[in-house]
């Protein structure tokens, strides 16, 4: 399931160029982004997190896919920001996403799935495009089957958020808004994981 919302005059073309999405635009008082506008996030999620709230609730909890895309949206308009939130559960789809993410926004939030395991394709696709990255977990991966305790496409990411269920996503959009009020001057770290290791 993914999500379309005509964004207007809002200048956001992806659904002309295929790609689904659900633009959720905040005020104008905060965040500058790269051009000195409002600071623009796109939210990528992968593989079967449209299945929130059905999907083994007892790790990803109850809450729907259509409960986080709703917080992000208040966060955005809490914290001034522009947000666009794109779920797929095709690969190619999700590099596509970040690939036309060049030059329209100003950061990432990734949720790669099952992809994080494996996908060298994605991890390029991120360091190709430059933008500072951050990947998110609902679940702390490294408390998990051993399949999902190695991500190759957080190395192509300012930091990993895991283990914070949808907080993890509000505490991405602050800090990648920190980043840039900061001149980019924040580092390449773990940004936060739940639980322990």
């Amino acid at each position: 399931m993914r999500y379309t919302k005509d964004p207007g005059n809002e200048g956001d073309t992806m659904a002309a160029e295929g790609l689904a999405h659900r633009t959720v635009a905040g005020g104008t008082d905060g965040s500058d982004g790269a051009d000195g506008a409002v600071l623009r996030l796109l939210v990528i999620n992968g593989p079967n997190l449209n299945l929130l709230g059905r999907r083994e609730p007892e790790v990803y909890g109850r809450q729907t896919y259509e409960d986080l895309v709703d917080l992000i949206k208040e966060q955005a308009a809490r914290k001034g920001l522009e947000a666009a939130v794109f779920q797929s559960n095709h690969e190619g789809e999700i590099i596509d996403a970040i690939h036309q993410a060049a030059g329209k926004y100003d950061g990432l939030i990734i949720n790669p799935g099952a992809y994080t395991h494996y996908s060298y394709a994605i991890f390029d696709a991120i360091k190709g495009v430059g933008l500072p990255a951050l990947e998110v977990h609902l679940s702390n991966i490294a408390a998990r089957e051993e399949f999902r305790r190695h991500s190759v496409t957080a190395a192509a990411c300012l930091g990993q958020i895991s283990g914070l269920g949808f907080q993890g996503y509000l505490a991405a959009m602050d800090y990648l808004a920190q980043y840039w009020a900061a001149g980019q001057a924040v580092g390449k770290t773990s940004v936060a994981e739940g639980g322990s290791r």
